[in-house]
C-alpha cells in the first residue's frame, strides 16, 4: 500500500515521490520529499539537522547549505497552499512541522504513531511546559492555570540557549497517562515542566517542579502562595520568578551531562559548557584553563556569541587579578564587542559582553546600553542585574548598587554568580556609611565564593572600618593568599572606581595590612 500523508489542501504520495496541491503534482525534487516525509512524520516536534541530512543524503557528508537549499524548496512549494511558515526553523538545531493537522495512510503500525528517539533530541536542551493541573477540579481556575504556563513559556523562549516547545504542543500530554520519558521522546523535549494551581478563597498556590524527561529526576521545585489582589500581576510574578529560577538550574544540569560525554565528542556547546564553571569562578588560574575550551568552541563556530562573552570574562579576570596587561584588557574588548555583533538576541552574551566594555573599556554608557539590551531580551535575567549592580558600585552609585543587588537576588537566590550580587551591596553600603550591612554582604559573597580575592578584600575592608582589626587581617592574609601580587590601587585602576570610594577602601585596607 502506498504511503500517504495528507496536510490542509496537500497530499505527499511518499513511495512515488511526489507531492500533490489538490490534484496537481509540484515539482519538488526527491531529496525535498525525503526532508518534508521525515517532518510530516514527526509533525510537531524538532527534527535535528543530522536525522534529515542522512534521511536525504544517507552516508554522505554535506554542507548544511544544502539542507538550506531544500528546505526553501519545500517552502515555495508549500506557497501554493499559503504554508510558507508551516516548516519552522530552529536556529543551530533543526527544523519543525507546525501546520495543520497531518493524517497519514498506508504506514505500518510503528510509522502511524511515531515516537522520536533520544536520540533525536534537539542538541541544544529543549523544555516543554505541561498543562498545570488544577486540583480544585471545577475548571474556574483553569484559565489562570493556563495563563501562567503560557507565561512561563514565553519567558522562557526568550532565553536563548533553550528550545521551548509551544504550549499548543504540549498542553496535550497528560502526564498520568502516558509517563514522563514517553511525553519528552514525543515532544523532542529534554526537561518537563508540571505543576498545579490551587485558588482558596482569596489566595492562590501555585507548585511547579522541573524535572529530566529521561531519567525523572527532579531538578527544581517551588511553591508560591499569594493574596489573589490581582490575578494578571500574580501570573507575571510567578512566571518572572519560575523563569529566572530555573535558567541556572538548567545550565547545572546541561554540564553534568556534558561531563558524562567523551571529551573527543565535544561540539562548541558542549565545550561553552565545560568552560562555565572556571569562567564564573573569577580567578586566573581557572580563566586560563576556561580560555583553552572557550578557542576551541570558536575554532569550531566563529560566531558563538556566548563563547564570546565568556571569553571577554576570562580576559577581564586576567587583566584585572595578573599584572593589568594590556593584551588581556584588548583582548577582553575586542570579544566583547564580538558577543555584542553575534548575540543580539542572546541575554547572557550582551550582559557579560557590556560587563567588559564598561570595566576594561571604561565605557558605562555601552555597558547600561548592553545591559538594557539584555533585559529587552529577557527581562527576568538575574545576572543582568548582579554585573550592573557590581558596575554601579565601583563607579560610586550607591542606592543603584544596592537596588539592583537586591533585585537580582530576589529572582534568583542562589544564582552561580550571586557573590557578585553580594559585591554590590558590599560596595553600596560601604559608601553609604551602613558599616554593619557592609560587613553582612561581604561575608556573604565570601560564603558564596570562597576562591574570590575580591570577596575577602571587600571583607577586610568593611571589618576594619567597623574596627574589628584582628577578623579584618585575617581576611587581608587570605587576599595574599588568594592572589599574592595583589595590590588595592591596581583593583581600583582597572575598575575605573569612584575617586572617593576609592579613598574610603584604601583606607580601609590600608588599616587591614593590604599593600597599596
Amino acid at each position: 500500500m502506498t504511503a500517504m500523508h495528507k496536510f490542509g489542501s496537500f497530499c505527499l504520495d511518499a513511495d512515488a515521490e511526489i507531492l500533490f496541491w489538490r490534484a496537481e503534482p509540484l515539482g519538488l525534487g526527491r531529496r525535498a520529499v525525503a526532508l518534508l516525509r521525515v517532518l510530516l512524520e514527526r509533525a510537531g516536534t524538532p527534527v535535528g539537522k543530522e536525522a534529515l541530512i542522512e534521511a536525504a543524503w544517507p552516508g554522505l557528508a554535506i554542507e548544511d547549505s544544502n539542507l538550506t537549499v531544500q528546505m526553501a524548496a519545500i517552502r515555495r512549494a508549500l506557497s501554493a497552499g499559503g504554508g510558507t511558515d508551516w516548516i519552522e526553523t530552529l536556529p543551530r538545531r533543526g527544523y519543525r512541522y507546525i501546520g495543520p493537522a497531518v493524517t497519514s495512510e498506508g504506514l505500518p503500525a510503528s510509522a502511524a504513531q511515531p515516537t522520536v528517539p533520544v536520540s533525536a533530541l534537539p542538541s541544544r536542551p529543549s523544555v516543554a511546559v505541561l498543562r498545570f493541573s488544577n486540583p480544585n477540579g471545577d475548571g474556574e481556575d483553569d484559565y489562570f492555570a493556563d495563563g501562567v504556563v503560557e507565561d512561563v513559556a514565553a519567558g522562557l523562549s526568550r532565553v536563548n540557549w533553550l528550545f521551548v516547545i509551544a504550549p499548543k504542543s504540549s498542553f496535550t500530554y497528560d502526564a498520568q497517562a502516558l509517563g514522563l520519558k514517553q511525553i519528552g521522546q514525543e515532544l523532542g523535549a529534554r526537561y518537563l515542566l508540571q505543576g498545579s494551581v490551587r485558588r482558596s478563597g482569596d489566595r492562590v498556590r501555585i507548585s511547579a517542579q522541573m524535572i529530566e524527561a529521561e531519567t525523572g529526576s527532579l531538578l527544581w521545585t517551588e511553591r508560591f502562595d499569594r493574596p489573589l489582589a490581582d490575578i494578571f500581576d500574580l501570573q507575571d510574578e510567578i512566571a518572572l520568578n519560575v523563569v529566572s529560577a530555573i535558567e541556572p538550574r538548567l545550565r547545572r544540569a546541561e554540564l553534568e551531562r556534558v561531563k558524562r560525554k567523551r571529551p573527543e565528542n565535544l561540539d562548541a556547546y558542549d565545550l561553552v559548557l565545560q568552560a562555565q564553571p572556571d569562567v564564573y569562578c573569577g580567578m586566573p588560574t581557572e580563566a586560563a584553563r576556561a580560555l583553552a575550551l572557550l578557542e576551541r568552541a570558536l575554532a569550531l563556530e566563529p560566531g558563538y556569541a556566548l563563547a564570546h562573552a565568556f571569553a571577554a570574562m576570562c580576559h577581564h579576570c586576567l587583566f584585572l587579578r595578573a599584572g593589568l596587561l594590556e593584551d588581556h584588557r584588548l583582548a577582553s574588548v575586542r570579544h566583547a564587542r564580538a558577543a555584542i555583533l553575534y548575540g543580539q538576541d542572546d541575554a547572557l552574551a550582551l550582559t557579560f559582553a557590556g560587563f567588559s566594555i564598561g570595566m576594561d573599556d571604561h565605557d558605562r554608557d555601552a555597558a547600561f546600553a548592553a545591559a538594557e539590551a539584555a533585559l529587552a531580551v529577557s527581562p527576568s535575567s538575574a545576572i543582568t542585574y548582579i554585573v550592573g549592580g557590581v558596575m554601579f558600585g565601583w563607579g560610586g552609585k550607591a542606592e543603584r548598587a544596592i537596588e539592583w543587588g537586591e533585585r537580582a537576588l530576589r529572582l534568583s537566590p542562589f544564582d552561580p554568580w550571586a557573590w557578585s550580587a553580594f559585591h554590590a551591596l558590599m560596595l553600596g553600603h560601604f559608601h553609604l556609611g551602613h558599616d554593619d550591612e557592609a560587613v553582612k554582604a561581604a561575608y556573604r559573597a565570601v560564603q558564596h565564593n570562597p576562591r574570590h580575592s575580591i570577596s575577602h578584600m571587600l571583607l577586610a575592608a568593611a571589618l576594619a572600618k567597623l574596627g574589628r582589626l584582628g577578623d579584618a587581617r585575617s581576611a587581608a592574609a587570605r587576599v595574599l593568599e588568594l592572589q599574592p601580587a595583589f595590590r588595592y590601587s591596581m583593583q581600583f585602576s582597572g575598575v575605573d572606581c569612584d575617586p572617593a570610594l576609592a579613598a574610603s577602601l584604601g583606607a580601609a585596607l590600608d588599616i587591614a595590612g593590604l599593600p597599596g
